[in-house]
Formats: C-alpha cells, structure tokens, sequence
C-alpha cells in the first residue's frame, strides 16, 4: 500500500513539473455505461462520416485490450486557453489550433514521462495516448475526479472550465484511484441556446452531422446547403458552446510558449482569407492542427462562409 502511494505521488508530480495542470488516476477496469451510450450514439448515426468511431469497439470500453495487464489510467488535462481570441475578419478558426498541433506538444511531453517513470520506478509496460487511439478520453478524465462531462459532451473542471487538451497514460502499474466528481451544470442550457445548429440533441449528447467541428474538419465532402447563414463565420472548428459556458469565466491563459499564434494569424482580414495560397497556407499554419483538414477544404469552407468564390 505504501509504495502504490508512492508511486501515485510520484505520477502526479511528474505531470505538474511536466505542465500538466491536473492529473487523476483511475483503475484500468471496463467502462460499461460508456460503452452503452457510445453504442446507441452509433446507432443513431450521430458520428456521421466518422466510420472509424465503429471500429475498434471492444478497445474503447476496455483499456487491458490496449494495454494487457493495465491496471490504472492516467488522465492529464493541458491547458490551452489563449490570452486573448484572436480576431480574423468574419472568419473563425478554434482556439485550440492557435499555435502547434497539441498532438506533437503533448506526445512529446508524454514520451518524457514515460522516460520519467521507468527511471524513477522501473520498468513499467504502457502506452500513451492524446486524441490518437481509441480511448474515451473524456470518460476516463470524467472517472479521474477531472471534471465532469457537460450538456456540450465536453469535460468541465471546476476552477478552469473546459479549454484543454485531454491524454492519458495507460500502465500495468497498481496506483492509487481517484474518485469521480460531481455534475455542475444544474439547469443551465446556455451551451445547448447558443448552438447554431442545434447540434446537442440531448444531455451529453452531440450529433456530429449538425456539429460546425465535423462539418469543417471531419466532412471530406463541401458543407451541406441547408447550413448557410448558421456557421457563424467558423472554418475550422468552433468554440461557440464553450464560449458561453458560465465555467469558462474561470479559464487561465496558457503558458505553453508552442500555442501562441503564427504573429501574422491576428493580421489577417478577409480578403486575405479569400486570397489565401498554398505559400501563405503553409507559412500560417506548418505546425498547426489547421493542416488536418487541408487548403481546399478550408478554402471551400470560407467560401461556405462567406458567400464568396474562392
């Protein structure tokens, strides 16, 4: 009992001198009602074009099917909420893909832990995982006492709201758990009003086809004509339900130098949008997420948007 202590002591020390703003622990036991709830959103169709969310079921539920012998989940919230949001003419683009793609950032800072444990520790067998495998991040995160998951199906923590980037370790190492929190979004339904396309069908529930996230990044195909005039200017991603959300007022600025903007992206206006080139593509966003989804897909999007021809 002692060394779990110990060592659980330990784990969550390396997350804070790694920049890590909470981690919490939980056992590497199957998730049940989770798995309930993601088989009815497939059912329903809510993941749209996103056929691989039907893959891999049995290793979303169960973490030992990613990690024979796991014991326990780390879960790491890193925050990334800017200063300030940056404006771009009426154009939009999510807050999380400001600076570098947080996949590469936070791997990497990963991959160090992982270093950071064997030396401290010994050898331990696990994998780390941030938004690039099957595991239910923010079932886990929710599990963990990290927050709880929100009307917006996002996680929610308490004293900084929902601006993070999830990812966790998964061990054969025995540590000591966390327990879950508490629900504290009562009877608010800002999230819910605020919605342009009506995407949250039901408590925690987010229909990916209506969603602005899915339709500019996930959506291979050019947006569906029956969303003009609903996109509110976004061309990758959107941030309109948490930016209504009444735990947002608690949000931090970041510190993680990798997430400031290109210096130009708050220089550029409209036009500049609808003259956007591959050279100038590259240059804003060589490091960012926005490269995920392509130039012509964003600039089909802006001129989704914008009613321009680009």
């Amino acid at each position: 009992m002692k060394q779990t202590i110990k060592h659980t002591n330990y784990i969550k020390k390396i997350a804070t001198e790694l920049g890590f703003d909470y981690c919490g622990i939980s056992t590497a036991t199957q998730l049940d009602r989770e798995a309930g709830n993601l088989e009815n959103w497939l059912r329903n169709g809510y993941h749209g074009k996103m056929s691989w969310m039907e893959n891999h079921f049995d290793k979303r539920i169960d973490p030992t099917k990613l990690v024979p012998g796991a014991k326990s989940v780390v879960s790491l919230l890193y925050n990334y909420s800017p200063a300030e949001t940056i404006e771009t003419g009426s154009v939009n683009i999510s807050k999380y893909a400001y600076g570098d793609d947080y996949h590469f950032v936070i791997k990497d800072k990963l991959k160090t832990y992982m270093i950071r444990i064997a030396e401290e520790i010994g050898q331990v067998d696990g994998r780390i995982f941030v938004d690039s495998a099957p595991v239910l991040d923010r079932a886990w995160a929710a599990k963990a006492g990290l927050g709880w998951i929100g009307k917006h199906s996002l996680l929610i923590n308490k004293q900084r709201g929902s601006f993070y980037f999830i990812a966790e370790l998964i061990l054969d190492l025995e540590l000591e758990a966390d327990g879950p929190t508490t629900d504290h979004c009562g009877t608010c339904t800002a999230c819910i009003d605020a919605c342009p396309t009506n995407a949250i069908v039901a408590d925690k529930v987010v229909d990916s086809t209506k969603c602005i996230s899915y339709l500019t990044i996930e959506l291979k195909e050019q947006i569906p004509s029956y969303f003009e005039n609903q996109m509110k200017g976004w061309v990758f991603g959107c941030d309109i339900c948490q930016d209504v959300c009444p735990w947002n007022r608690f949000a931090v600025p970041h510190s993680e130098n990798k997430f400031s903007p290109h210096p130009l992206l708050a220089q550029i206006q409209d036009s500049d949008w609808e003259e956007l080139t591959q050279d100038i593509f590259k240059d804003l966003f060589k490091k960012s997420a926005v490269k995920r989804a392509g130039l012509m897909k964003l600039k089909e999007n802006i001129a989704f948007v914008t009613k321009k021809k680009i």
